[in-house]
This record gives structure tokens, C-alpha cells and sequence, in this order.
């Protein structure tokens, strides 16, 4: 009975951390998500999951070139509200082909990514 006590309460901690995760409700208390500041999309180096420190943080509204990123990353998209974040399968954000809402992030294959925007409505 312990044991699958202990079992439920390892899935539920695992399951509420995923959650956190996927809808960017893990800030600190400076607003920071994962590593990520507010404010910022930040790009995760491959495999690192679950996410914990980016290895590129952009600021910028605009287009962001991406340099030797292949495999799987978090992205995080950790600007305010109605801000987005696009992967772009062309560099200087053109042919954008995912989009990304604020305090969101997907785990992503950046092998045929060049570039992400920020952009704010």
C-alpha cells in the first residue's frame, strides 16, 4: 500500500511539473520561466528536457537567425501577453511555419528551423 502511495504521489508531482511546463506557469517570482527571463524567447540546447538553461535568450521584436541548431529544443516564449514568438524555416523570418503564444513553449525539431521571430500585435 506504501508503495503505490508513494507511486500516485511520484505521477502526481511529475504530472503537475508538466504542466507548469506546458502552460509557462512555472515563473519565479521575477517572472522568470525555466531560466528563461521575462520578457525574452529563449532557445534550449538539444535534448535538454525538461528545460532548465537556454542557451540563446532573444529580446528584440524581429527576425533571429539560428546558427547550427538541430534536433529537438525547447523554445520558450516568455514575452507578455499577445506577444509571439514563429519558427521560420527561412532565415531573416520568412516561411514561418509554427506559432508560438506568450507564456507557451514546445519542444521542436530546429533541424529545418533558420529562424524565429518576435513579434508583438
Amino acid at each position: 500500500m506504501r508503495r503505490t502511495t508513494r507511486a500516485l504521489a511520484a505521477l502526481a508531482v511529475a504530472a503537475a511539473a508538466l504542466t507548469a511546463v506546458a502552460t509557462g506557469n512555472a515563473g519565479a517570482a521575477d517572472g522568470s520561466w525555466a531560466g528563461c527571463p521575462y520578457g525574452a524567447v529563449c532557445v534550449y540546447p538539444q535534448d535538454q528536457n525538461p528545460a532548465s538553461s537556454p542557451s540563446a535568450v532573444y529580446w528584440s521584436y524581429g527576425a533571429h537567425n539560428l546558427n547550427g541548431q538541430y534536433g529537438n529544443h525547447w523554445v520558450l516564449n516568455n514575452q507578455s501577453a499577445g506577444a509571439h514568438a514563429h519558427l521560420c524555416q527561412n532565415s531573416n523570418g520568412a516561411n514561418c511555419v509554427y506559432d508560438i503564444p506568450a507564456q507557451n513553449g514546445v519542444y521542436y525539431n530546429l533541424g529545418p528551423i533558420n529562424s524565429i521571430t518576435l513579434d508583438h500585435p
